[in-house]
């Protein structure tokens, strides 16, 4: 799988972990910045990593930044992306199975197993398909009316 992660100014430690923990697996990625704590605009990170997901470059994205908020919000206006802020393993065990969810937010003050467990599960989890595809449909739908 392809990863494209990013993230703002105080999400570099964080990223620089997510990193480490990726090199530990089978997964590749791509780091679309920020790569100094000079102070950034995380809409910028964001709509780089989003539309390099929604274009299909990459499987999956993760964005990080203080609260995490600022960037699914903000990757959430490209089309095609949901993006989604998990906070624990059910969150995003969730996002995965239940709305597809493409790029993971995390906010920083998480702890580091936390986590680790958190991006395995984004990462290794399934979409469920079925009665969530139509939910998910619909989703599309919206886009192409806004």
């Amino acid at each position: 799988m392809r990863i494209a992660i990013g993230c703002d100014h105080r999400g570099l430690d964080l990223k620089q972990f997510i990193i480490k923990l990726l090199n530990q697996t089978e997964h590749s990625y791509e780091d679309f910045g920020s790569y100094t704590a000079d102070p950034v605009d995380y809409p910028d990170i964001a709509r780089k990593v989003a539309e390099e997901v929604a274009g299909g470059d990459f499987d999956r994205g993760i964005l990080i930044c203080d609260t995490g908020i600022g960037m699914s919000i903000a990757a959430n206006k490209v089309k095609g992306i949901r993006a989604a802020l998990c906070y624990d393993v059910f969150t995003a065990q969730r996002a995965r199975q239940h709305t597809d969810a493409n790029i993971l937010c995390l906010g920083t003050r998480q702890t580091e197993d936390t986590v680790r467990e958190i991006v395995e599960v984004f990462l290794n989890t399934q979409f469920e398909g079925g009665r969530h595809q139509r939910r998910v449909d619909k989703i599309k739908v919206m886009e192409e009316i806004t």
